[in-house]
């Protein structure tokens, strides 16, 4: 059973590690890289050893933010903290060998499945990464503006630059703390929100061609098989966050993303509106996440998933 931490508790308990290891989920976004680089720089901050698990899934967009921070060949740490992780079958595939020794997980998924022997947890954060900005004030480091950029990265996507409906005035007051670090959120936000590469502009295209309309036009189904990927020949920074794109949908207030990672397998991402709770809608399929944003991984053809979802849809919403 995980012993449930304060922000104070777990900040007391960090104090007393030495050589930790963070980890960051499988596909990772602004918010795991961000929180993992910010723990890490604040614990080193302390004259602690920390490094991050370096992640063979993570793209371009992200890696500036945890490259230097990587662990060298052969580490081997004293203490294992996962970051916006909610489950164990989350982990990528090199982590997995520290399953089942993770002493601290900090989450901010309402679908967390208590894996770690300690669990810092609070579902209505937004973005994880407010939850870390909490716990490094009480651990009284200081707040750099390397620190504080990582945090501004996780806070920013994972409420799509502040208009996502998980946006609250807390999020907004530790965005203003974090601009007066001194970080540049002008250039981040351009890379970040405002440019897209041609590619993507075209997957963007192809996906609303060829989108699909169920329940009188409030659900919107979005794919991405494997073969529109090679022939535009994407890479991951052209997929990532491709999720939001169902959900902008005039006149829809449920977004289906189905996305083919490889043949038989396909992930699922759901945006919604207050009718609709996305985590209830995918922990049918095993799935889970928020009530706004959620997801999961499912075996089988697009078809076969696409059927799934919507019948899990018509299950939950009726």
């Amino acid at each position: 059973m995980s012993a449930r931490l304060t922000v104070q508790e777990t900040a007391d308990f960090l104090r007393t590690l030495d050589e930790v290891l963070i980890l960051t989920h499988v596909r990772p976004d602004g918010d795991t890289v961000g929180c993992a680089a910010a723990l890490c720089r604040a614990l080193r901050g302390m004259g602690k050893a920390a490094y991050l698990l370096p992640n063979p899934e993570i793209t371009g967009t992200y890696e500036p933010y945890a490259a230097s921070l990587w662990a060298p060949e052969g580490y081997v740490p004293q203490s294992v903290v996962s970051v916006d992780i909610a489950a164990p079958n989350l982990l990528p595939d090199n982590a997995l060998p520290y399953k089942g020794g993770i002493c601290l997980a900090i989450d901010h998924h309402g679908s967390q499945e208590f894996f770690a022997e300690r669990t810092c947890l609070d579902a209505d954060a937004a973005a994880c990464g407010e939850i870390v900005y909490d716990v490094i004030r009480a651990l009284g480091a200081s707040v750099t503006p390397e620190i504080a950029m990582a945090l501004y990265v996780a806070v920013s996507t994972d409420t799509g630059c502040f208009v996502y409906t998980n946006t609250t005035a807390r999020t907004h007051r530790i965005a203003a703390e974090l601009m007066d670090c001194g970080i540049d959120v002008g250039a981040v936000n351009k890379a970040l929100f405002r440019t897209k590469s041609a590619v993507r502009l075209a997957m963007e295209a192809r996906m609303v061609a060829d989108m699909e309309l169920y329940d009188n036009g409030r659900v919107v189904v979005m794919s991405i098989p494997l073969s529109l990927c090679r022939e535009l020949h994407a890479t991951e920074a052209d997929i990532e966050e491709l999720s939001s794109l169902a959900a902008l949908v005039q006149g829809t207030d449920c977004g289906i993303t189905l996305r083919e990672l490889k043949p038989g397998r396909v992930k699922i991402s759901l945006r919604t509106g207050p009718r609709v709770d996305a985590c209830a809608v995918c922990r049918v399929l095993g799935g889970g996440g928020h009530k706004a944003a959620a997801g999961a991984t499912v075996e089988g053809t697009m078809g076969e998933v696409k059927a799934g979802i919507l019948a899990a849809y018509r299950e939950v919403v009726g």
